[in-house]
């Protein structure tokens, strides 16, 4: 059930990222000036424009953040049942091996033509 949960999880992660990504793509860096705004005004919207991208910035590094912790997350869990698999197939070539009489095969000898 938590196998399933991580996929999820790393499933809405990436969705957050691109939906970050795209939305700050389309955000224009420096906003258009508009000749008619004194000096002050246009500083004050290059200002907003600025915080709002380096707060989707911000959102995305986070975003990353917990993404590469469930990726971690389902690699040592995968690394956890490889080795399990590991040890099964150990036992069960252990258990062949045992189960199995030990045959001694005789070099057959071959006749010499006449």
């Amino acid at each position: 059930m938590t196998e399933v949960a991580v996929g999820h999880s790393i499933y809405e992660l990436k969705k957050k990222i691109q939906s970050l990504s795209h939305e700050l793509s389309q955000m224009n860096s420096t906003p258009s000036k508009i000749p008619e705004l004194i000096n002050s005004a246009n500083l004050l919207r290059t200002n907003e424009t600025l915080t709002t991208v380096i707060s989707k910035q911000s959102e995305i590094v986070k975003a990353y953040e917990n993404y590469s912790k469930e990726l971690e997350t389902m690699l040592s869990k995968i690394f956890e049942i490889q080795m399990e698999l590991k040890d099964v197939l150990k036992l069960q070539t252990s258990m062949l091996s045992d189960s199995k009489p030990s045959k001694k095969k005789t070099p057959e000898k071959k006749k010499a033509k006449k």
